[in-house]
């Protein structure tokens, strides 16, 4: 009997694993979507940069004293988690890229040059906010009664547009995806019932010659098993693909190994989504004609 059962499921198993894939597909297309927007938006927070300018004493007498003392400040700078990265801008090069974008040479004009040697610290994208910035400021001015720091530049504007921009980007981002997974789910439980419903008679042909409710859903259950593995195969595929094309049109969008590690991780949820979605509505589907009088099957 579950043979005979498998067989009269063959004829709608393409349509449905086409179906499910198609909106798997855009489930997983979702959701990686969701990853890189939290990428893009750490990389934006993360070119946030204190640039720290060290006091004009690099001329005095004890020089060596003096480079000491700033590498040491640079360690205390690195060894916090407040930046990922530090970097020294001596105030030659800081004057030649200021001639650079201004266009025009002020050496003529000024006796020497009036910038300072500055360290450039690079912000950790977890402390971008204006507490996290004004904890970071408060951070570096406590550096040994700020012998070193002559003053701290950021951008204070931009920090408190970036935030805003990205919460309301995030809070639309999770309501779509909140709203398009329960559009998903409402489809493939609706293309399992449609597949289900054509074989309701069947069902309660079984059901009158004594078959139990178990032996009934045995066979539909175990091909909603094999039409969620294959649905979710072919929607990985479909993305593997989508995404290499995007790869090779967008160079760096997979950048490190950390983000195949998460890419896998993904396309083992999607899979597991697949096989757990398809099995919920064929067991509620089954159960809901297992449960149906005759009259009640043709209506």
């Amino acid at each position: 009997m579950p043979k005979f059962i498998s067989n009269n499921n063959t004829p709608h198993a393409a349509p449905t694993i086409i179906s499910l894939s198609l909106v798997l597909f855009v489930v997983g297309l979702l959701a990686f979507v969701l990853i890189n927007a939290d990428k893009v938006s750490n990389k934006m927070k993360e070119s946030i940069v204190f640039t720290i300018m060290l006091k004009n004493n690099a001329d005095s007498i004890d020089y060596e004293r003096v480079l000491n003392q700033r590498e040491e400040f640079k360690n205390y700078l690195e060894n916090t988690p407040f930046f990922k990265k530090v970097t020294f801008k001596h105030k030659d090069s800081a004057f030649s890229e200021l001639k650079e974008e201004l266009g025009e040479d002020f050496s003529s004009v000024l006796e020497s040059n009036p910038l300072l040697d500055s360290y450039d610290a690079y912000v950790n994208a977890e402390f971008v906010s204006s507490n996290g910035l004004e904890e970071i400021e408060e951070f570096i001015h406590n550096y040994k009664g700020s012998s070193l720091v002559q003053d701290i530049f950021y951008q204070k504007n931009l920090v408190a547009k970036l935030n805003e921009n990205v919460n309301k980007v995030s809070l639309f981002l999770l309501s779509f995806c909140v709203i398009f997974f329960l559009i998903s789910f409402t489809l493939i439980n609706n293309t399992i019932r449609l597949a289900i419903y054509s074989k309701r008679l069947l069902i309660r042909t079984m059901r009158l010659v004594g078959a139990t409710n178990f032996f009934i859903q045995k066979p539909y259950l175990l091909s909603s098993i094999y039409q969620g593995f294959f649905s979710s195969t072919l929607a990985i595929f479909m993305l593997i693909a989508s995404l290499e094309t995007l790869r090779k049109q967008i160079p760096g969008l997979i950048q490190t190994e950390n983000d195949y590690v998460e890419l896998g991780f993904m396309f083992g949820l999607l899979l597991i989504f697949g096989i757990i979605i398809s099995w919920i509505s064929t067991f509620f589907a089954v159960r809901r004609y297992l449960s149906l009088n005759e009259n009640e099957l043709y209506n």
